[in-house]
C-alpha cells in the first residue's frame, strides 16, 4: 500500500511539472514585421540643363522647366522594409530626356543669349537607384499593421548610376546625330588639352517626397516627385565655351569636321553669330532632371504570426 501511494504521489508531481511546462510553452507568439514590395512606375520626366529654360538667368529646378520638352520614364522596383516606417528601394528606370533653346520665350533679358544659341538635345537614359524611404506618420498610427484605406506620406533620398547618349539635330539635314564623337567643345582635341572627353555614365543624387495609398493589405498606389542632381554637365553636350572650327578640321576627316562645326555652333541665324571663346554653357552648374512617378506596388510577404505548442509528456 505504501509503495502504491508513493507511486501515485510521484506520478502526480511529474504531471504537475509537465503541465507547468506545457502552460509556459503553449501559446508562444512570434511575429515578423519585415516584408518586400515589388512594383512598376511610370511618369513624366524633364531635363534641367543649360538648354532651354525660361526668362532670366537659368536655374536648376522647376522654375526653368519647359513643359513641351516633357518625356516619359518607366521602370520597376523592389523594396525591402524591415518595418512599416523604413524601406530600402532598388529601382531600374528607362526613359528620355530632352531640351531645346527654341522653347525659350525671349523677353529681352538674360534668356536671349540661350535662345540665340539655338541648340537642342535628346538622350535615352537608363538608371539604377538605391533609395531609403521614411514614413514618419507611422509613429502617429494606432495600429500600423492596419493599412487598408490609409494614406502615408513619405520622404526619400539616395544615390544612382545612369547611362546617357546626347544627340542633336543637324541644321542641314534635320537628322538626329550623336554628339559625343564630334567633341563639340574641343574635348580631347590637341588644341584644348584641358578639356577631357566626358563619359556616357554618371552618378546622380536623389531627393524626393510622395504619398502612398493602400487599396488593400497587398496592393497600393503612390505618387512621388523625385529630383536628381548629377555629377556631369554633359547630358546636353553643353558646358563651357565655343571653340575655333579649325580645331575640328585639323583633327577629323572632312565630313565629320563639317558636321562637328555645324553642331557645335548653331547661332548662324542671328545677326552676330557666336565666335570662339564666347560662352556656350555654364560649367559651374551640373545637369539635373526630375520625374513625377505613379507607382503600383504589391507586398510580396509580410510578417508571419505563429503559435507554438508543446505536447505534455506523460510519464509514470
Amino acid at each position: 500500500m505504501k509503495q502504491f501511494l508513493h507511486s501515485v504521489w510521484r506520478c502526480s508531481m511529474l504531471l504537475l511539472v509537465s503541465a507547468g511546462s506545457c502552460i509556459t510553452s503553449y501559446g508562444q507568439y512570434t511575429e515578423s514585421s519585415s516584408f518586400f514590395e515589388a512594383g512598376i512606375s511610370l511618369g513624366p520626366t524633364n531635363l534641367l540643363s543649360d538648354l532651354g529654360g525660361n526668362a532670366g538667368k537659368g536655374t536648376k529646378f522647376i522654375k526653368d522647366n519647359n513643359f513641351p520638352s516633357t518625356k516619359l520614364i518607366f521602370g520597376a522596383y523592389l523594396t525591402y522594409q524591415p518595418n512599416e516606417w523604413l524601406g530600402f528601394r532598388l529601382a531600374v528606370n528607362r526613359g528620355t530626356l530632352s531640351g531645346d533653346d527654341a522653347l525659350i520665350k525671349g523677353k529681352g533679358g538674360l534668356e536671349e543669349a540661350r535662345k540665340n544659341r539655338n541648340s537642342d538635345v535628346r538622350t535615352r537614359i537608363t538608371e539604377g537607384l538605391l533609395l531609403a524611404e521614411v514614413y514618419p506618420t507611422v509613429f502617429l498610427e494606432g495600429d500600423p499593421s492596419d493599412v487598408i484605406g490609409r494614406i502615408r506620406p513619405y520622404v526619400m533620398g539616395g544615390i544612382g548610376f545612369f547611362k546617357f547618349n546626347p544627340q542633336g539635330t543637324d541644321p542641314l539635314t534635320g537628322e538626329w546625330v550623336d554628339l559625343k564623337p564630334l567633341r563639340t567643345e574641343g574635348q580631347g582635341l590637341p588644341g584644348y588639352p584641358g578639356r577631357k572627353e566626358y563619359k556616357l555614365t554618371a552618378f546622380n543624387y536623389s531627393l524626393g517626397a510622395g504619398a502612398k495609398y493602400f487599396l488593400s493589405e497587398k496592393v497600393n498606389i503612390s505618387l512621388e516627385l523625385l529630383h536628381r542632381t548629377t555629377n556631369t554637365d554633359y547630358i546636353d553636350d553643353v558646358s563651357t565655351t565655343y571653340i575655333d572650327n579649325s580645331a575640328f578640321f585639323a583633327s577629323m576627316p572632312l565630313p565629320q569636321a563639317q558636321l562637328a562645326a555645324r553642331m557645335a555652333n548653331k547661332s548662324g541665324s542671328i545677326a552676330a553669330p557666336y565666335t570662339a571663346g564666347m560662352k556656350r554653357g555654364t560649367s559651374t552648374n551640373n545637369d539635373a532632371y526630375f520625374s513625377l512617378n505613379l507607382k503600383l506596388g504589391f507586398r510580396l510577404g509580410q510578417g508571419s504570426s505563429n503559435y507554438s505548442s508543446t505536447r505534455c509528456p506523460v510519464r509514470f
